[in-house]
């Protein structure tokens, strides 16, 4: 019984956090303020998002980083399920977020505050995954 109930609030918190994952992308990347930011990118960016597509690729992330989580529970530093989720937020936004800004400041003419504005947005919306997982989810 306790199994299913995991695997329910495994289910449940994933999929929660993969529409999190798309409503945040569109927050961040659509607002006025990221739009300026963003005019770099123009030259080779799309005009069109293919909707369906993001919002399978956002579950999929959801479910991903909720099993990821769950497998490295036990090693992640903190007491409590709420330092675990930031931990691995920290650890999450690092390989998600850190490493593709520093590719991108040393690969491409962009604008220091479009590669601060990726790095603190997206470091942001690790941290409120990271802490959904932490306050929902346990081995």
């Amino acid at each position: 019984m306790m199994e299913e109930l995991g695997m329910i609030r495994y289910i449940i918190v994933s999929f929660v956090s993969g529409l999190l994952f798309g409503v945040l992308d569109g927050l961040i990347n659509a607002n006025p303020f990221a739009r300026r930011l963003h005019e770099v990118y123009k030259p080779m960016a799309k005009t069109s998002v293919n909707v369906p597509a993001g919002v399978v690729i956002d579950l999929a992330y959801g479910f991903i980083m909720a099993g990821i989580f769950i497998v490295l529970y036990r090693s992640l530093p903190g007491e409590i399920g709420l330092l675990k989720g930031i931990s691995f937020a920290f650890m999450a936004g690092f390989f998600r977020v850190v490493m593709s800004v520093a590719s991108n400041w040393m690969m491409y003419k962009i604008p220091f505050r479009t590669l601060l504005y990726a790095l603190l947005t997206g470091l942001g919306e690790m941290l409120i995954l990271g802490i959904i997982y932490g306050l929902f989810l346990e081995p």
